[in-house]
């Protein structure tokens, strides 16, 4: 039987609402109700307009955010938020995160060796670090020597492969990226999907990709979750999802994908 490495149930997140005049508080909800899980080694992508929850949700599954209702475990232990950073060691060191923007996600200050290597060292890995760092620059098609220069050196396309290797440095079991490719013109995406692709095969990495970019995760995932206003309301595998919507709110998001007149 295939490992469940996330578990989701009944996750809800709210927030409060600015208050008007002396009305009594409300809450805006940015999650509601929602399951979720993931088989060790597949790759889920969540789609959904802005403000759908995909964001939110990917927080609380890292533990980055903590929830109103509902509980997370990955591999099997409770992802519980607002404890002490070394209380979540654990999970930073099963999980990897690349953000949407690599420029911002990179600290200008700190060359590429420092950045990359820095989970090595704030999460104790044992080994060679500088080593392991030179590998996998090497291995998302960087040189090695890079380590010295600093992310203003690159272009775009190579700061989200400095980030990538950032995410993988510790050789964690999931990668979780946030819009990780909207930032980049076309033909860097699509070598950065390839990249991805060759890295999940090679470190047996399971993916959850954010994405308003449906090629994108037509492209590389085999499960997908559609999300509309802190809900699910569509899940299952790619391409019977894609091609045979249930959902009226999936048909719309399908019908908006712009095309060429012929």
């Amino acid at each position: 039987m295939t490992e469940t490495l996330i578990h989701a149930r009944g996750l809800s997140r709210t927030y409060p609402a600015p208050r008007k005049d002396f009305a009594r508080p409300e809450r805006t909800t940015a999650l509601d109700d929602v399951d979720l899980s993931v088989l060790a080694g597949s790759a889920v992508g969540i789609i959904g307009e802005s403000g759908s929850g995909k964001s939110t949700l990917v927080r609380l599954l890292l533990g980055l955010d903590t929830p109103s209702a509902g509980t997370v475990e990955v591999t099997g232990r409770p992802v519980v938020a607002g404890g002490s950073a070394r209380s979540l060691h654990w999970l930073r060191r099963t999980t990897g995160m690349v953000f949407q923007d690599p420029y911002a996600s990179l600290d200008p200050r700190m060359d590429v060796g420092r950045t990359v290597g820095e989970p090595l060292w704030a999460l104790g890995v044992d080994g060679d670090r500088r080593a392991r760092v030179r590998d996998v620059l090497v291995q998302v098609g960087l040189d090695a020597d890079m380590a010295s220069r600093f992310p203003h050196e690159f272009s775009g396309g190579q700061r989200q492969r400095i980030a990538l290797a950032r995410a993988i440095v510790h050789r964690p079991r999931i990668l979780v990226g946030d819009e990780p490719l909207s930032a980049l013109d076309v033909t860097v995406r699509a070598q950065i999907l390839r990249l991805l692709a060759r890295l999940r095969a090679e470190e047996d990495l399971t993916l959850v990709l954010v994405s308003h970019d449906i090629g994108v995760v037509q492209s590389v995932c085999d499960q997908v979750v559609v999300m509309k206003d802190g809900k699910v309301v569509e899940q299952g595998p790619t391409e019977k999802v894609l091609l045979q919507p249930q959902a009226a709110y999936t048909r719309q998001l399908l019908a908006s994908i712009p095309t060429l007149p012929r």
